[in-house]
């Protein structure tokens, strides 16, 4: 979502993922609360059970949080026994952008530095710098920079509450923002969240630690979470900068770990392949970082 020429929401979702507000069939594995649902090959948490179904029975389930990267069982996906018939997802109201194409829109718009933000957790705003961190209970967002704690806390709380918009982060919230002693600072710091981040979420109030916490629904993945999956994550970015590449065979150089993932995902090089109207090859670079990859004229 773009307003003003920038990106204030972005979202990505991955090939084989079943997104929020599909319908599928599935199997239902275990009737005892928390109730298990399978799909394919993939379980369903279903926290409300599902009462009066029998296990193995066929049952249709509406999917209310997609898979999230973890092993952890509480990270699986989660859904609720429907009577609804199967559908897909809700489509995006918007306009598609061909791909590839002439014209990177996504990058003149700073899709880049939107990716760069989450590989690293790092923000940089006037007067300072925003640290996200995604742990399995919640993400953490430090505020921190060079202002003055009365002078950095209001734009410090703004900048976090833009972030968690436009990196899709949801669920349990954690904002440091600097420690001040004036209450109206406090109270100017949670309003400048109410501004920049659009309902619903609940928030609590600063406190005088200068920490606050804000719980969103959280149905996707968020950008943060996915670029922990490093090699994937670095491999789909390389894919997207060489598809705007001139056309012509190309040799994509990157860290082994990345390489791999291309291995594991033949497909991928197959469509590249299309994209750019030449073959594409693979060499390994131990030296180079995981967000190091490049294409070569092969």
């Amino acid at each position: 979502m773009v307003e003003g020429g920038e990106i204030v929401e972005a979202r990505i979702d991955l090939d084989g993922i079943v997104l929020a507000g599909s319908v599928i069939d599935a199997r239902l594995k275990q009737a005892a609360k928390p109730a298990i649902a399978v799909a394919g090959k993939v379980e369903y948490l279903l926290p409300r059970g599902a009462p009066g179904t029998t296990e193995g029975a066929s049952i249709n389930i509406e999917v209310t949080r997609a898979a999230i990267p973890g092993g952890e069982p509480w990270k699986r996906p989660l859904a609720r026994v429907t009577d609804d018939a199967t559908r897909d997802a809700p489509a995006i109201d918007g306009r598609a952008l061909g791909f590839p194409a002439p014209r990177d829109e996504l990058g003149e718009l700073g899709w880049d530095e939107l990716i760069d933000q989450a590989r690293t957790g790092q923000v940089s705003f006037a007067g300072g710098e925003l640290r996200i961190s995604a742990t399995p209970a919640m993400t953490l967002i430090d505020v921190d920079g060079f202002l003055p704690p009365e002078e950095l806390a209001v734009p410090g709380a703004a900048e976090a509450a833009h972030a968690i918009r436009r990196l899709e982060i949801g669920g349990s919230i954690g904002i440091d923002l600097p420690t001040v002693g004036s209450k109206a600072v406090r109270l100017a710091a949670a309003k400048a969240i109410d501004a920049a981040l659009p309902q619903p979420f609940e928030r609590t109030a600063v406190n005088g630690f200068g920490f606050v916490q804000i719980v969103r629904p959280r149905v996707r993945a968020s950008l943060v979470e996915l670029a922990q999956d490093r090699a994937a994550f670095e491999a789909r970015a390389l894919l997207r900068r060489t598809a705007f590449e001139p056309a012509g065979p190309k040799r994509l150089v990157a860290h082994p770990a990345v390489i791999a993932a291309f291995e594991a995902e033949t497909e991928w090089r197959a469509l590249l392949s299309r994209q750019i109207g030449g073959a594409v090859g693979l060499r390994a670079d131990a030296a180079l970082p995981m967000s190091g990859g490049y294409a070569e004229n092969a």
